[in-house]
Order: C-alpha cells, then sequence, then structure tokens
C-alpha cells in the first residue's frame, strides 16, 4: 500500500518551491530583461518572460568596444582556465606530499598552512609584497596569491588518505616513483575531489572581485566582474555609454545594457556545475572522512 502524503510534507514542499522561486526569480528575471525591447521594460511588463524578444542588447555591447566587455570576458576565462588548471595541480601535488607519513615535518608544514589562514597579514602588508615580487598589473596577481586554499589542501589530502597505502607500495616495487605514482595512481583516482576542488576555485575566481580592483589598475586587464561594477555601481563614463540607443527597430535602455552583463557575468559559470555535480557531493563527503 503506497504511504499517503502527510499534510506536514505537502506543506514542505510548498514552502520549499515558494522558497526556490524567490531565490531563482530575481535570475530569470535579468535573463527576461536583457532580451527584451526596452519599451516593454520601461513600462513594467516583464517579469519571467522576455517581451519583444532580441538579442540586440548582446549584439550592442559586443560592438561596443570602449565598454571592454570582449577583453572583460576573455580576462575572465583566461584567469579562470589557467588558474584553476594551476590551482589543482598545486594543491594536488602539495596534498599528496602532506599524506605521506614518510615525509619528514608534515605536521609542521601543515600548521604553517594554517596559521596563514587563520591570521591574515591584512591587505596593506599583502599589497606589499605583491608589488615586491612585481604582480601588481599583472594577469599573474589574480592566479599565484590564491593558488594553494588551505581549506581545499585539507579536503585533498584527506582524501588521499583514504587511498590504500598497498597502491603505493606495489608501485615501489614496480619500479615506479613518486611523480608516477602520483600521476598515474592516485590521480585517476582522484577524480571527485579533483572536480569538487575545481568548481570551487573556478568559482572564487570567477567572482574574484577584490582582488582586480585593488591590483589590476589597467583597464585592459580587468575581469568581467570589475566591469559590472564600474557600470552599475560607479558608472564610469569613459567607458560605456549609458544612455537610450535604437538599434536595428529595438529600444535599449540602461537597464537592458546592466542585465545584459549581468547575465555574461553569472551564467558561465553556472553551466559548469551541472558536468561536476555528481562527483560534487563525493568529493566532500570522502574528503571529509579524515582530518
Amino acid at each position: 500500500m503506497k504511504n499517503k502524503l502527510q499534510p506536514f510534507d505537502a506543506i514542505n514542499n510548498v514552502l520549499l518551491l515558494l522558497l526556490s522561486f524567490v531565490c531563482v526569480y530575481p535570475f530569470i528575471n535579468i535573463a527576461a530583461v536583457s532580451v527584451s525591447d526596452g519599451v516593454q521594460v520601461m513600462s513594467g511588463k516583464v517579469y519571467l518572460l522576455p517581451q519583444g524578444l532580441n538579442l540586440e542588447t548582446f549584439k550592442y555591447i559586443f560592438s561596443t568596444p570602449r565598454m571592454g566587455i570582449t577583453q572583460g570576458m576573455f580576462n575572465s576565462l583566461f584567469y579562470t582556465v589557467v588558474g584553476t588548471v594551476f590551482a589543482v595541480c598545486l594543491t594536488f601535488a602539495t596534498a599528496y606530499a602532506l599524506s605521506k607519513k614518510r615525509v619528514k615535518g608534515r605536521y609542521a608544514i601543515m600548521m604553517l598552512f594554517l596559521i596563514a589562514w587563520i591570521f591574515d597579514a591584512g591587505l596593506i602588508p599583502n599589497y606589499l609584497i605583491n608589488q615586491k615580487l612585481g604582480l601588481v598589473d599583472s594577469r599573474w596577481i589574480m592566479i599565484l596569491p590564491g593558488a594553494i586554499s588551505t581549506f581545499l589542501l585539507i579536503v585533498t589530502r584527506s582524501f588521499l588518505d583514504t587511498l590504500p597505502y598497498e597502491l603505493e607500495e606495489s608501485a615501489f616495487i614496480d619500479g615506479a616513483n613518486d611523480l608516477q605514482i602520483m600521476g598515474k595512481i592516485y590521480f585517476p583516482l582522484s577524480t571527485p575531489v579533483l572536480a569538487t576542488i575545481s568548481v570551487f576555485y573556478a568559482v572564487n575566481i570567477w567572482n574574484s572581485f577584490l582582488t582586480p580592483m585593488i591590483y589590476l589598475r589597467d583597464k585592459a586587464l580587468h575581469p568581467i566582474q570589475l566591469i559590472l561594477y564600474n557600470l552599475v555601481i560607479r558608472p564610469d563614463p569613459g567607458s560605456t555609454t549609458m544612455e537610450n540607443v535604437i538599434s536595428d527597430g529595438y529600444t535599449l535602455l540602461p537597464k537592458n545594457i546592466e542585465a545584459a552583463v549581468i547575465v555574461l557575468a553569472i551564467f558561465p559559470i553556472l553551466l559548469v556545475y551541472p558536468f561536476a555535480q555528481r562527483y560534487f557531493t563525493q568529493g566532500m563527503l570522502l574528503g571529509s572522512l579524515k582530518g
């Protein structure tokens, strides 16, 4: 006999659906505004579905060089892809070394990571250090300083601790060295945790805003998030035109332009998560079994 839906479950499902709608509605509305006619937006007719569907706003922002959207998207993609690959490889290699009991001083090294994580030096000391290293106004400022997250290092090391030592022992007997063992045995077995930390690193780099605002004065190096800030929060007359535009019979309002840039800043990183979702929970659970 099938269990009937209890009143509590029914109410709970309705509340969860309403909560989900409240969370998702702003994204749907922004997406609808970005592809709607400005006249319909001005009249307040755009809610869930676009009115006067068109792609003129996206054509406009990509065809206006002084807005810097194309360069900003390229910069964000470069920082995210290169930064994520670099960070994942460095984090995995460090976690592999710290997971080996034969490595002397591994607890002391881990403690140094924890101290640096808990007691941050502060904005001014960090700026002076990065300036001395020549990272100010350099693409590497978005890649090198955050290459190893202590939290993700702990997750990765804990995952590696769950793998049987016999794998390494048999590989040593067959004549493999540490680099071969790490690359050919441990790396393929670590797909869940690698996917997990990749998502974390990619989202963090793509959404990075404070770092480029402080260290990147050259507008040619600005990521899309900083361009969005200059467009919506602190309009820069020298970088964009926030006036009504007529394009192919459609009216483009500043609100249309802002919505289109927001879509470009949000949706690319959202597309990454579904591909890594099946590894995400598994990686976090396995990585938290041991501390």
